[in-house]
């Protein structure tokens, strides 16, 4: 089995949380990594079982440009302004009804009760290129804008790439 993990990242926060689901998927399943700005969507492999995407929460939703200016301008180091997650979804094909897909994001954990996530705004986008979710979007916590992560959250990133990996093996037991 094999899962493609996509992320976005500006200040860093959101990679090491990638790498973490990506160290606990890696148990159970073959990982691809890439990060969405280096990364083109025309080319996800037909033969993955899981797509999980994933990248900072900014002004509710899925990064802009707008908002990767602002976050390079308060000292993001890593991240493209003119291409993020919300582009590499954008350029996924009409059709993609074969990919079961998961979804996270990371935020401020001071503002744990607002509406907006990049995580559900990405599930939204790829329900309607006629992906299936195979589980809830999922946040995980840093500390301030540039970080540093909550405490914990890096060990529950791993804990929840395991936890979709035995979902994936479980759900092809089914379908044998």
């Amino acid at each position: 089995m094999t899962v493609l993990l996509v992320f976005e990242s500006m200040f860093g926060n959101s990679e090491k949380v990638a790498r973490a689901i990506a160290a606990g998927l890696a148990t159970h399943v073959d990982v691809v990594v890439r990060e969405a700005g280096t990364s083109t969507a025309q080319c996800v492999p037909g033969d993955i079982d899981l797509l999980v995407v994933g990248g900072p929460t900014h002004a509710f939703s899925m990064t802009r440009a707008t908002t990767r200016e602002d976050a390079i301008r308060q000292g993001a180091r890593s991240g493209l302004p003119d291409r993020g997650l919300r582009e590499w979804l954008e350029d996924l094909p009409a059709d993609v009804e074969h990919l079961s897909a998961a979804t996270f994001d990371t935020r401020v954990s001071k503002v744990r009760k607002l509406p907006g996530s990049a995580a559900r705004s990405a599930a939204r986008m790829l329900r309607r290129k006629g992906a299936r979710l195979v589980t809830k979007p999922e946040s995980f916590f840093v500390e301030d804008v540039s970080g540093p992560l909550a405490e914990g959250e890096l060990a529950r990133a791993e804990a929840w790439g395991d936890s979709l990996a035995t979902l994936l093996q479980s759900e092809a037991v089914r379908s044998t």
